[in-house]
């Protein structure tokens, strides 16, 4: 059992919260884009209302903790600990309702590499709590525009966490799949969940698009966010995501391994 200090002194040690490695520059530069409504960070979710940058700077500095200075242009950014552990806390809320209920559940990420093992987690106890771990839409090709522009994907399951892989790309040893903050894939997967299997998740866990994509479709949807992530916060501002917790997304997978056993634990879901 993971103690909330045991949890605050991890977060910090690990570079989750407090000084993180995402920089001040690349999270202005995210408000400042999405203020122009820029797709890429809107991660698929259509804001209410405009949202202007020192809007947006109150906001990320209300939900985590980065400094409300404009001036402040450089250097690291910062998230703070104890706005982290009351979003876990909330978090596991959300589990517990899932889990008390026994209703269906989508994970995906679009961070594979960092995050695939803190999803599967919760996949593994969800399960056996009863909830079915949906896997729609497996196999099926995804077109994503990145930087080198229009590319097919492939949506694949492991170990009941949705991700996308490269075009032709097989699981090889270490290899999980693809970063990417699109919300097609989530779009795809509930239309198959839909149309084929006759059923929509009560529950979407992730980050990136899987979350803002959902949300704005009406599904409830939680997950994990960096500094650099203001749409998942406008999205849990504007009533669309229920939970965003604020962490660095990009340190090694092993760091999350003790927020899969806090919020566990807290949900009443620890195997």
């Amino acid at each position: 059992m993971l103690s909330t200090g045991a949890l605050r002194a991890h977060l910090l040690a690990a570079r989750l919260a407090g000084p993180v490695a995402t920089s001040r520059e690349t999270s202005l530069r995210s408000y400042r884009l999405f203020a122009a409504r820029d797709p890429r960070v809107l991660l698929g979710l259509a804001p209410e209302r405009a949202w202007g940058e020192g809007e947006l700077l109150r906001l990320m500095a209300d939900r985590c903790g980065v400094s409300a200075d404009p001036a402040h242009v450089s250097g690291p950014d910062g998230i703070d600990p104890d706005r982290t552990v009351a979003a876990l806390d909330a978090f596991a809320e959300r589990l517990a309702l899932v889990a008390e209920r026994r209703a269906p559940v989508l994970l995906g990420t679009g961070h594979p590499h960092r995050l695939l093992g803190f999803y599967a987690g919760l996949a593994d106890a969800l399960s056996a709590a009863g909830c079915p771990v949906l896997t729609p839409a497996q196999g099926r090709c995804v077109d994503i525009t990145t930087r080198f522009g229009v590319r097919p994907y492939r949506l694949d399951y492991v170990r009941g966490v949705a991700l996308v892989r490269e075009p032709g790309g097989r699981p090889t040893g270490g290899e999980t799949g693809a970063h990417t903050h699109s919300p097609l894939p989530v779009r795809l997967a509930l239309q198959d969940a839909a149309e084929r299997l006759g059923v929509l998740p009560e529950l979407v866990i992730g980050d990136h698009g899987w979350v803002c994509g959902a949300g704005q479709l009406g599904i409830e949807a939680i997950g994990p966010a960096d500094t650099d992530d203001p749409a998942l916060f406008v999205g849990e501002a504007e009533g669309r995501v229920s939970v965003a917790v604020p962490l660095d997304d990009g340190v090694r997978a092993p760091f999350y391994r003790p927020l899969t056993r806090y919020v566990l634990n807290r949900a009443c879901l620890s195997q």
